[in-house]
């Protein structure tokens, strides 16, 4: 039995931050006459295999016992023996229980679980999880096949940042992992699979691999192409095209508890608790996704994602999170708060987008028509496209091209077109993947300083409620 919620804006909205609209691209690319197209694709093809081999050992870390099973959010400050015991002693499995924060999921089907356990133990938080529509199924799907060799002229969002100007640099994000927190991955997408980390990728959806979601856009998979899309010469590229992906499903058609989002939040920081064989942490989370609730509704909900990502904080690892979707001023709203955007110490990426890129429209860092934003919420902004001449000609190009599952079998592969905070954020998270790069040695305190330092004021001067602290700037990130 699962607790959802699926509210209205006017009351307690759960909003998509990912994929308002994505519509098939014209071919406007040029083909490579050469033959290095054909070389390329099957390099990516070679990469896809091994990565499909490496997937399969590690198909679904975290499962429930039974799919009628309730799954149980818990906090007993510091997770010890006796509270194992009385999980189990109330008829519960665990999920997974963090030592460190207290933090723990169980599943149970027995209908007193609650009484029985917090009976049986001390605990400061213990409910029924809660499922939320993190983020709502794509407007419009369509592709662009592989065939047209790169759509770089197609990535405004990369010339935004200047991107390029990173890379020309020496700055590629190389030695940077990044987790992404998301629904699943197309793990053999040839700008996927080379920077894949698969023995530190997991699902903490009840018994749904991390390579596996519905539909033919897969949200997660658009968002770790815009972070670390491979260098490979075909299709597209990332921010930081050298960087490392843990990818940790929490999502499943864009629906996901609190605990799973917890739990991966945990895993990125600490995967050595888990016991899962990985041992090496992320340095940067980023979380396309969002939810706007009221201060004082689950309140023990928002405590423990707060103290996840304060957690990962602890640990060095800087947590990204989208803005979300509502065009509202949050600080107008004195009991609105959006999660996980101003959860703990994490960083929130408000959104901008150009209008008629295909003609020529060139202000890439004119905020988004949609976007939250807010002096007490909005730490920085990225590119995150927009759609505002929908459906008048050639307005998709206005949004973020990334890569997707698409509707064929394998081994064909596909590109999206997408826009909301959700491709904001990773362009940030690539951004600072650039620097810890180049920066190995880097805290997360100086890491998130430095992202700031060097943005490029927009807006009001010094920070303001649409901008924050600025505009990232990949190659002032790399080079200052």
């Amino acid at each position: 039995m699962k607790r959802k919620l699926i509210c209205l804006l006017t009351l307690v909205a759960l909003v998509a931050v990912g994929v308002p609209a994505e519509v098939l691209a014209k071919n406007r690319a040029v083909a490579d006459e050469s033959g290095s197209i054909d070389k390329a694709a099957r390099r990516a093809a070679q990469q896809a295999r091994r990565a499909n081999r490496a997937a399969r050992q590690h198909p679904a870390l975290f499962h429930a016992a039974s799919a009628s099973a309730t799954q149980y959010l818990l906090d007993a400050g510091r997770w010890r023996k006796k509270h194992t015991q009385a999980v189990r002693a109330a008829g519960g499995e665990l999920v997974f229980a963090h030592g460190p924060t207290g933090l723990a999921l169980a599943v149970s089907s027995n209908p007193d679980f609650l009484d029985e356990v917090t009976g049986a133990a001390s605990f400061l938080f213990a409910e029924e999880d809660v499922f939320v529509d993190w983020d709502q199924p794509p407007l419009v799907e369509s592709v662009v096949t592989p065939g047209d060799e790169t759509f770089f002229p197609l990535q405004w969002n990369m010339v935004a940042i200047d991107a390029p100007g990173a890379w020309a640099a020496g700055c590629d994000g190389s030695g940077a992992r990044v987790a992404v927190i998301d629904g699943g991955l197309y793990h053999i997408h040839p700008d996927i699979a080379p920077n894949l980390d698969a023995a530190c990728s997991a699902s903490f959806v009840p018994g749904v691999p991390y390579t596996t979601d519905t539909g033919t856009f897969w949200h997660g998979t658009h968002v770790a192409g815009i972070v670390l899309g491979a260098d490979n010469g075909f299709g597209i590229i990332g921010v930081a095209p050298g960087a490392t992906l843990m990818h940790l499903k929490a999502l499943h058609a864009g629906s996901g508890s609190f605990g799973a989002v917890i739990g991966a939040v945990l895993f990125a920081a600490d995967p050595a608790s888990f016991g899962a064989g990985c041992t090496q942490r992320a340095d940067i989370i980023n979380m396309s996704l969002g939810a706007l609730f009221f201060k004082s509704s689950f309140p023990g909900f928002h405590s423990a994602a707060a103290k996840a990502v304060n957690f990962a904080g602890s640990r060095g690892v800087l947590v990204i999170s989208a803005a979300a979707n509502n065009g509202l001023d949050i600080g107008q709203f004195a009991d609105l708060t959006v999660i996980p955007a101003q959860s703990g110490s994490g960083l929130a990426i408000s959104a901008t987008g150009p209008v008629d890129f295909a003609n020529g429209g060139s202000n890439y860092r004119r905020i988004a028509s949609y976007t939250n934003y807010g002096e007490d919420l909005v730490t920085l902004a990225a590119p995150g496209g927009d759609f505002t001449l929908f459906p008048v000609g050639a307005w998709f190009l206005d949004m973020v091209l990334s890569t997707c599952r698409g509707t064929s079998t394998p081994p064909t592969f596909s590109f999206c077109f997408a826009a909301g905070t959700s491709m904001a954020s990773p362009a940030a998270a690539g951004v600072a993947a650039l620097i810890k790069g180049a920066n190995p040695g880097i805290s997360k305190g100086a890491l998130k300083t430095k992202l700031m330092n060097t943005a490029d004021d927009e807006g009001k001067v010094g920070k303001d409620e649409f901008y924050g602290h600025g505009f990232v700037n990949a190659r002032r990130a790399c080079t200052e």
